[in-house]
């Protein structure tokens, strides 16, 4: 960036000051978003792991990949500047009388700084881990990963006895209660100018969607729409019922595979005493569906927005591959699920409180539910406060302040910061052993493998 304020055209000399400013701006009112990275010295250009992965590839079509971190930046920019509040404003130097505010300025500046960058002078996007090895070296972790695993492998064991129990023995604690998509008509979505989809995506998300079983006993077991509350903390509001969606890609098997992911909120995991590490405020569930070419799912895959409890289910259309040894965190399969059929229905139970997934089914016939609206994920980077002005859910860290959990106490020498905490996308560690993040570029490949 220093390089361009010194430009001998002023019309990239001012833009990379204006840039700059911005940028100071938005670090000094703390609304930087977390979600993706900024490329270093173009800073008009984000990276996620996947878009990492792909610009390390041999023959990787690099412009078209520098297009798809210009359409990240978009999305986040758009968000830092809602969040921005006006006094920040005042303080970011306009490149010119002819563009008056700062959105304007950003789009005449940025296809300029963009040109008058030296071509090949784009630096390669890293993205960082969400580890941090500062804290494996203090907490032993060499060590410590042994009774860890031993802690992980008790929870896979105890997960594939529930997965074993006929679904008409499942213990129910409240009333068996569905939710689904697809009883919100097509075209009520409350879709915003952050992250637009087309009637063909939205036909896509619509046909994936999986129905929600959920014991409910309280509100907080029901979904809703999370919103920033009076007092600053967040909060859910289950008078409005949404599943959030976003469109992504990872490679497998030499091609970039088609994701869409899935996601409902819950007010909170209760507390079940004051000794549970587990319980806080706002909990919920990520499904994701791979697709292959034909647009029919390979594998599905499921966290909490905390990053724990990675589960894969496999079709037929892929395998498992061994684990590396016996510590290293694997992909747990507990379930796998049939060929897909055209228009079946793919049915998550989920437990009380602790909002686990029991079992995965595909049904025919869909029975009736109570209508969950559709809105783009994108939509929680900015959200209104109470008092006026718009705020992210998640911090500059990714991480949603407010839902810290007692186990961060005990699990920081894995080295995940602030375990247990709710996240941003892009910013999910899966591993307690080992090092694995839900975007991460490889993960498919690592883990599984194509039948056909």
């Amino acid at each position: 960036m220093d390089a361009l304020t010194r430009s001998p055209d002023p019309a990239v000399a001012a833009c990379a000051r204006f840039w700059q400013s911005m940028e100071d701006a938005i670090d000094r009112a703390g609304v930087r978003d977390g979600q993706e990275v900024r490329v270093p010295g173009s800073t008009w250009l984000r990276a996620n792991r996947p878009l990492a992965g792909l610009w390390r590839a041999p023959g990787a079509d690099r412009a078209a990949l520098a297009r798809e971190m210009t359409e990240l930046d978009v999305i986040a920019r758009g968000a830092e500047l809602a969040n921005l509040p006006p006094s920040a404003r005042g303080q970011i130097v306009l490149p010119g009388a002819g563009h008056p505010t700062v959105e304007a300025s950003v789009e005449y500046c940025r296809p300029r700084l963009s040109a008058g960058q030296r071509a090949g002078s784009l630096a390669a996007p890293e993205v960082p881990d969400d580890y941090q090895t500062w804290k494996r070296v203090t907490g032993a972790y060499a060590l410590a990963r042994y009774p860890f695993a031993a802690g992980v492998g008790r929870y896979q064991s105890e997960t594939a006895r529930t997965f074993a129990v006929p679904l008409e023995s499942l213990p129910l604690a409240g009333i068996l209660t569905r939710f689904d998509l697809r009883d919100v008509p097509a075209g009520t979505e409350p879709m915003t100018e952050l992250s637009p989809f087309d009637e063909s995506t939205l036909r896509d998300i619509r046909a994936h969607a999986p129905v929600f079983e959920i014991d409910v006993v309280g509100d907080d077991d029901r979904p809703g729409h999370p919103i920033l509350t009076r007092d600053g903390a967040p909060g859910v509001d289950v008078a409005r019922p949404t599943l959030f969606v976003r469109v992504t890609s990872q490679v497998f098997a030499g091609e970039r595979r088609r994701q869409i992911v899935y996601g409902l909120w819950f007010p909170a995991r209760p507390r079940e005493g004051v000794f549970d590490l587990l319980g806080g405020r706002l909990d919920g569930l990520v499904w994701r569906v791979t697709l292959d070419a034909e647009g029919r799912p390979l594998l599905y895959d499921s966290i909490h927005p905390c990053g724990c409890y990675h589960q894969f289910f496999p079709t037929p259309a892929v395998r498992a591959r061994p684990a590396p040894d016996a510590i290293t965190e694997w992909a747990f399969v507990p379930q796998t699920l049939p060929e897909p059929r055209p228009g079946a229905r793919v049915v998550l139970r989920v437990a009380a409180r602790t909002h686990f997934l029991q079992r995965v089914t595909v049904e025919d016939v869909a029975r009736s539910a109570e209508p969950l609206a559709l809105a783009a994920d994108d939509v929680l980077r900015s959200l209104p406060q109470p008092g006026g002005g718009r705020r992210s859910l998640f911090g500059p860290d990714g991480i949603v302040p407010g839902t810290q959990r007692g186990e961060r106490w005990l699990f920081w020498p894995m080295g995940i910061r602030d375990p247990g905490a709710m996240r941003q996308w892009g910013r999910h560690a899966t591993a307690f052993v080992g090092r694995r993040h839900f975007d991460d570029a490889d993960l498919l490949d690592r883990h599984f493998e194509p039948v056909r």
